[in-house]
C-alpha cells in the first residue's frame, strides 16, 4: 500500500484540517481515559512546529445531525491543551461563520479545534455540500483518525477528495503496524481470537484462517467451536446455530494449513459472579451444571509453549470473562507471556479492540506490546481484509 505521508509535505503558513478521534471515555463530564489526545499529540506538535495553522476536527457521540450542548468537543479542546502544553483555541462550530472567524484570527503555529462535526446530517451522510465547507476552512488535509477510517463519512472521505490529503504520524504508525503483522509479517504468525460470538467475527476468522499459521481462539467463542466437535459444555454461553458454520472455519482453516488451538481444560463454576466456587475440568468432562468461564492452566501451558514458537502475533479479543475474578487469569497470564517475549525481541505483537486493549491495561502491559491500537471498527474490519474508506483515499 502505498500511503501518502507528512514526509516532505510543505505546510508552513498553510491551514491544516487534521481529523482527529477526540471520541474518548466521558463519565459524570470528565474524560476517564486520555490515549486517543495523548496518541493524537505528536502528529499536531510536528505541524505546528513546521508553521501550520492546525484545525483539529472530530466527531464525538450520537448527536444525530443535531446539536447536543453535552456532546461538545469543548472539553476535549481544554484537555488537548493541557497535554500539549499550550494554548488551543476552540471554534463553536465546525462550518459557517463562527469556523471562518476562528480560523481567520489563528497564526502559524496555532491550534484549534472545530465543534463536533456530527451536529450537522452531512456529516453521517458523507454530503459534498458540507465536505466543500469543511475543506473551504484548509489548504491541505491530514487524517490522523484511523479508528474512524472504516467510515465514509464527510470529515474522513468526502473532505479527502477535495484538498491535498495525507495521513498523519497516528494513522502511519497504526497501518505500518498493520501491515507487519497481517500482510508482510515475519513468519511463523500467530493469531489470538476471543468474545463471545462467533457471529460477530465470521469475518475475522474466515479472513485469518487464510494469513496465520496457527489461530488460537477462546472466550465464549471457544464453547460454539467446542460444542460444534460434540463436546458438552453445559450451560456455558454458546451458539447453537453457529454449529455447522463453525465446522466449516476448521476445515477451512485445515485446508489452508493454519493450526487451530482450542482449550483443553476450563474454569468452571454453577454461576457467572465474582470469585464464586470454581472448578478446573478438561473440556471432555464439563459438568452439565456448570458454565466455562476462563481457560484453564493446562491451556495456558500449551498456548504458552506455542506462542515462545512464533515470531508474530495479533489478538483481538480477551480469553475469559476477564473483568470478573477469577477469570481473568488465563487473559493475564497469556498477555504477561506475550509481554515478556515482545520484550526479549523474540516476538512482535500487535493487539486492539475495546477489550483488549482494557485486558492488556489491567495486565499493566499496554505498553510493552509492539503495537496496541485504539481503534475498534476500523482495526476489526482491518483484520477482516475489508477496504476502509478512510484509508483508500489516501493512497496512490
Amino acid at each position: 500500500m502505498a500511503l501518502r505521508t507528512l514526509d516532505g509535505v510543505a505546510v508552513a503558513g498553510k491551514r491544516v484540517l487534521l481529523r482527529a478521534d477526540l471520541n474518548v471515555p466521558v463519565r459524570d463530564g470528565k474524560i476517564t481515559d486520555l490515549t486517543r489526545i495523548e496518541r493524537l499529540c505528536p502528529t499536531i506538535r510536528e505541524l505546528s512546529a513546521a508553521g501550520a495553522r492546525v484545525l483539529v476536527c472530530s466527531h464525538f457521540d450520537r448527536p444525530k445531525g443535531k446539536r447536543v450542548p453535552s456532546m461538545t468537543l469543548e472539553p476535549m479542546a481544554a484537555a488537548l491543551g493541557q497535554v500539549l502544553g499550550r494554548k488551543v483555541r476552540f471554534a463553536e462550530d465546525c462550518i459557517g461563520l463562527p469556523a471562518q472567524q476562528a480560523v481567520e484570527r489563528m497564526a502559524d503555529g496555532d491550534v484549534l479545534v472545530l465543534e463536533n462535526t456530527r451536529f450537522h446530517p452531512g456529516e453521517e451522510k458523507n454530503d459534498p455540500a458540507f465536505a466543500a465547507e469543511l475543506a473551504a476552512l484548509a489548504d491541505i488535509y491530514v487524517d490522523d483518525a484511523f479508528s474512524s477510517a472504516h467510515r465514509a463519512h464527510a470529515s474522513t472521505e468526502g473532505v479527502a477528495k477535495l484538498l491535498p490529503s495525507y495521513a498523519g504520524r497516528l494513522m502511519q504508525a497504526e497501518l505500518e503496524a498493520l501491515q507487519a503483522a497481517l500482510s508482510h509479517p515475519v513468519r511463523p504468525v500467530a493469531a489470538i481470537v476471543g468474545g463471545s460470538k462467533v457471529s460477530t467475527k465470521l469475518d475475522l476468522l474466515g479472513n485469518l484462517v487464510t494469513k496465520v499459521d496457527v489461530l488460537i481462539i477462546g472466550g465464549a467463542m471457544a464453547n460454539t467451536f467446542l460444542a460444534a466437535e460434540g463436546l458438552g459444555v453445559g450451560k456455558s454461553l454458546q451458539e447453537a446455530e453457529m454449529h455447522a458454520t463453525a465446522r466449516d472455519i476448521l476445515a477451512k482453516a485445515a485446508a489452508a494449513k493454519c493450526e487451530i488451538l482450542l482449550p483443553v481444560d476450563a474454569v468452571v463454576a454453577t454461576e457467572f459472579k465474582p470469585n464464586p466456587p470454581t472448578r478446573t475440568v478438561p473440556v471432555k468432562a464439563v459438568p452439565d451444571d456448570c458454565m466455562i468461564l476462563d481457560v484453564g492452566p493446562a491451556t495456558v501451558a500449551l498456548l504458552q509453549q506455542k506462542l515462545a514458537s512464533m515470531k508474530t502475533l495479533v489478538w483481538n479479543g480477551p480469553v475469559g470473562a476477564f473483568e470478573t475474578p477469577p477469570f481473568d487469569a488465563a487473559t493475564m497470564a497469556l498477555a504477561h507471556t506475550v509481554a515478556d517475549l515482545t520484550k526479549s525481541g523474540a516476538l512482535r505483537s500487535v493487539a486492539g479492540g475495546g477489550d483488549t486493549v482494557s485486558a492488556l491495561r489491567q495486565a499493566g502491559v499496554l505498553d510493552q506490546f509492539s503495537y496496541v491500537s485504539s481503534a475498534g471498527g476500523a482495526f476489526l474490519e482491518w483484520m477482516e481484509g475489508k477496504t476502509l474508506p478512510g484509508v483508500a483515499v489516501l493512497e496512490g
